[in-house]
């Protein structure tokens, strides 16, 4: 039973990996598509995108790639998930 149990958080994690690597690819695309007047969109959703793509903050900073922004924003999520996972299946001790 330990390991379905095992499989399966593994497989909520990746969902949480791929969440995280679409909300990055959906903010890339907004980006492109709005190419010409980027800086006065994005200005009225920063803080949206900082919620919800925290790599973009150094990437103000400093030059990252998309397909770097991709793959830090999909390791973020996943590391969000495994706490999230990990906190949801601790054990409950019957007092």
């Amino acid at each position: 039973m330990t390991l379905v149990r095992s499989g399966a958080m593994k497989y909520r994690i990746a969902m949480w990996a791929s969440a995280g690597f679409l909300v990055a690819g959906f903010w890339a695309l907004f980006a492109f598509a709005t190419f010409p007047s980027t800086n006065e969109r994005m200005r009225d959703v920063w803080t949206f995108v900082c919620l919800t793509c925290p790599v973009a903050i150094a990437g103000r900073h400093y030059p990252i790639s998309v397909h770097e922004a991709l793959a830090a924003n999909a390791v973020t999520y996943a590391l969000i998930g495994l706490i999230v996972e990990a906190l949801r299946h601790q054990p409950h001790h019957a007092k």
